[in-house]
């Protein structure tokens, strides 16, 4: 853990991130991390496999540390580059097979990224989508969504598709009035170190809008790392930055928002 930003004043009432990818750590330093979010008040993580060798991780890390649920899936931006070389169909049915461990409790992350992927393969990335919601109503599991830059067609699939009943947008980079359709639809948003950000503004009216108990918390480890450690790596220990300006934004008691945030998490996904 050398080099990492210091641990903020630990919560009193505890939360689970819900959206890491520890797969990218050495074991040993998934112990040093796991160790020092619980120690923040973060004893319990999501941890989130998309591409193959990620939820195989995912999966026997499950049956090392009680401190994780799991996610797998077949990340959108993959998608295109396993279709090319023959390779999706079989690797679909990996992550379906790997979907029925029991502590694996997501599809995901799924979706649709039409920032980093060129318009002429974005409907690979739909089937794909349209293939892993059928795949968590299969199993009855909780769907976590990678929507980037492709609000309107997220938003279009899951009703043509019928979303799952437990659907997730993980990094939730909407707006109010997006906000407001996903609380009319009775999707759950989980908000990132991003809604720290100086020019967030949007997001924190999105925020404001959301039903409390359809919010989440996440760090999307290593990555989007909140305000003041911004550009650092992200771990589940600064959790507590996040929520902390999150009860800023929303004017709630700290402690409150913490256990309706706690209480969501395990009604999506059941308890550790």
């Amino acid at each position: 853990m050398t080099g990492r930003p210091p641990a903020p004043e630990p919560l009193a009432v505890p939360v689970a991130d819900n959206h890491t990818h520890l797969d990218s750590e050495s074991e040993e330093d998934v112990e040093a991390l796991l160790a020092a979010a619980a120690a923040a008040g973060v004893p319990r993580s999501v941890q989130i496999g998309c591409d193959l060798p990620a939820a195989r991780w995912t999966v026997a890390a499950l049956d090392r540390h009680p401190q994780l649920l799991g996610g797998v899936a077949l990340h959108p931006n993959e998608v295109p580059d396993l279709v090319a070389a023959g390779e999706y169909d079989a690797a679909l049915a990996e992550i379906a097979t790997l979907a029925r461990h029991p502590r694996v409790r997501v599809v995901g992350e799924t979706g649709l990224d039409h920032f980093r992927t060129p318009p002429e393969q974005w409907h690979l990335q739909e089937e794909s989508f349209r293939a892993h919601i059928a795949l968590a109503k299969e199993l009855g599991l909780a769907l976590q969504i990678h929507d980037r830059d492709a609000h309107d067609d997220v938003l279009r699939v899951l009703v043509e598709e019928g979303a799952p009943e437990r659907t997730v947008f993980h990094c939730f980079s909407g707006d109010a009035a997006m906000a407001r359709v996903c609380a009319d639809a009775g999707y759950y948003l989980s908000f990132a170190g991003t809604v720290t950000f100086k020019n967030a503004g949007d997001l924190r009216e999105a925020l404001r809008v959301a039903p409390r108990d359809r919010i989440m918390v996440e760090t999307d480890a290593p990555y989007l790392t909140p305000v003041p450690h911004r550009g650092r790596l992200n771990a589940g220990y600064l959790v507590p930055l996040t929520v902390r300006s999150m009860a800023q934004t929303l004017g709630a008691d700290l402690d409150e928002l913490c256990a309706t945030i706690a209480a969501t998490t395990e009604a999506v996904y059941g308890p550790w």
